[in-house]
């Protein structure tokens, strides 16, 4: 939610997004044949499939971690063999988790051909949780590739084009950008988080183009490992780029953040152009895998 200034009074303008949101969450299956895991469903990579054992009403499911209004769901089939697998599967949408078959079927799959993707909808059903399983015995059960397709309410300033992060260093592909992506990376966090290397002092930075009066700032930890690297960072915002902005005033110092959360942290309406975040110390990693800023007001406009 962002909020914009017109007179003295302030108008809340929501906006609101179609995004795959299957890789921020984590995957489980009834059996896993071999090697092949129930996240390579959610890989991004058609060559890599799940598989269940032969088993009785083999499962698939998906924690997207929170409730989502689901739009719709894509299934990938496999391309090597055995297409027919897929054939009677149901797609199940709901918040059950003791017992996912229990929750609202979306759709049920007649035929995917081999290698093909196919498009289910589910028409804004709202659930934690997406299930692919078929119903019988003797039964396997391979997905390639899953995609949920859900509504999210978007902080229009983390979305919007011209708004620039940085970051004291890099490592390997772990840009600055990738913080203000709105994917939280728990699936692949090399690709989806931000990350500096191991050195004195980490850094990273937002630029708002705007002042703005800060209501609060949300933090998400990577899933993968490593939660408590995140302790002791603090939240700076303000105007200046001295020290690069780290000399900033305080909205608050985080103690730690469990893995795969996101924490809120109130700043009461600081004014600031600049949001940093900062550890101080030797030998430190900054790893941030989604920052959220919720904006009172803006004050002033200093962007072209």
């Amino acid at each position: 939610m962002s909020l914009f200034v017109h007179g003295n009074r302030f108008v809340e303008m929501y906006h609101c997004i179609t995004l795959n949101t299957a890789g921020w969450g984590t995957a489980n299956q009834s059996t896993t044949y071999k090697n092949s895991y129930a996240q390579y469903a959610l890989d991004g990579l058609n060559s890599s499939c799940t598989h269940t054992d032969l088993q009785s009403d083999p499962w698939w499911t998906l924690d997207l971690l929170k409730t989502y209004s689901v739009n719709r769901v894509t299934i990938t089939n496999r391309r090597d063999c055995c297409s027919n697998r897929i054939n009677g599967s149901e797609i199940r949408v709901g918040n059950d988790f003791s017992d996912v078959f229990s929750n609202p079927i979306c759709a049920e799959v007649s035929t995917i051909p081999a290698g093909a993707t196919y498009s289910y909808s589910c028409r804004g059903m709202e659930g934690r949780y997406v299930t692919v399983n078929i119903p019988g015995t003797s039964k396997i059960l391979t997905l390639c590739e899953v995609g949920v397709y859900g509504l999210v309410f978007a902080l229009i300033y983390n979305l919007a084009t011209g708004r620039t992060a940085i970051q004291s260093s890099t490592y390997g592909l772990w840009s600055a950008e990738q913080a203000i992506d709105f994917s939280p990376g728990f699936t692949k966090s090399w690709s989806l988080c931000s990350s500096t290397t191991a050195q004195t002092n980490p850094w990273w930075r937002v630029d708002l183009c705007y002042i703005y009066r800060v209501s609060r700032v949300v933090i998400t930890n990577r899933l993968d490992c490593c939660p408590e690297r995140i302790n002791v960072a603090e939240i700076r915002i303000g105007n200046s780029l001295e020290n690069n902005g780290n000399n900033n005033p305080i909205c608050a110092v985080i103690s730690s953040i469990p893995a795969g959360v996101s924490s809120t942290y109130t700043c009461n309406g600081m004014e600031g152009r600049y949001v940093n975040l900062f550890i101080p110390g030797d030998t430190k990693y900054l790893t941030l895998c989604e920052v959220e800023q919720q904006l009172q007001s803006s004050v002033c406009d200093n962007c072209q």
